[in-house]
């Protein structure tokens, strides 16, 4: 790859601002573990291209993955994406297996008040919009639900993710990093829930 040194150069400052950013994140979310590895939070450079019509080898950015339980990635997550004009903060758990989606079912269907605490609160949907609008929603109702069930917007969901969109500029700053874990505070009680209902 002809850029490799500049990308290489790179990857090595986006480990260092996840190192610092761990750090950070470890006093937001206490259960996220200390064995974390930054190296291991920056995701791979190269695209599965199996499935897809756009063989391009290579992601044009840099994605920082923190799992909130264990070493491993896979459930309940913080993500940043850095790409110019397109960088983000999320947090939430993306299309979960089915044994998990299952749990989170029955968590909101047992405890709904609970998480509607969460999302609907003013701060949580100026920050992240309307949780309840996500693309990945059942069209029909979800197998053991019925459609007067007064969560059924939310038993239709497939994924329960919230993102926010971070600014070129702010990237630049020297406090970024601070402000970023500011917002995951934020997704925090979400998270809180879903690895709940999960273990």
């Amino acid at each position: 790859m002809t850029n490799k040194p500049r990308f290489d150069k790179a990857r090595e400052n986006v480990i260092e601002f996840t190192a610092a950013f761990l750090k950070l994140m470890q006093k937001v979310d206490p259960n996220i573990s200390q064995d974390l590895d930054p190296k291991k939070c920056v995701m791979r450079i190269y695209r599965d291209i199996r499935f897809s019509k756009n063989k391009t080898p290579y992601k044009n950015n840099f994605g920082i993955s923190i799992p909130t339980t264990g070493t491993k990635l896979g459930g309940a997550e913080y993500y940043l994406q850095i790409q110019p004009g397109k960088s983000f903060i999320a947090g939430g758990y993306w299309m979960p297996e089915a044994s998990d989606l299952k749990a989170i079912r029955q968590e909101i269907d047992y405890n709904g008040a609970e998480l509607k605490a969460v999302i609907d609160d003013a701060e949580f949907i100026k920050l992240f919009g309307k949780f309840r609008d996500q693309a990945d929603k059942l069209k029909t109702l979800p197998r053991d639900y019925a459609a007067d069930n007064e969560n059924i917007e939310l038993l239709k969901l497939k994924s329960f993710i919230v993102t926010h969109p971070i600014k070129d500029k702010d990237l630049l700053k020297g406090n970024i990093a601070e402000n970023i874990a500011g917002l995951c505070s934020k997704i925090y009680p979400l998270n809180v829930f879903l690895r709940s209902a999960i273990v």
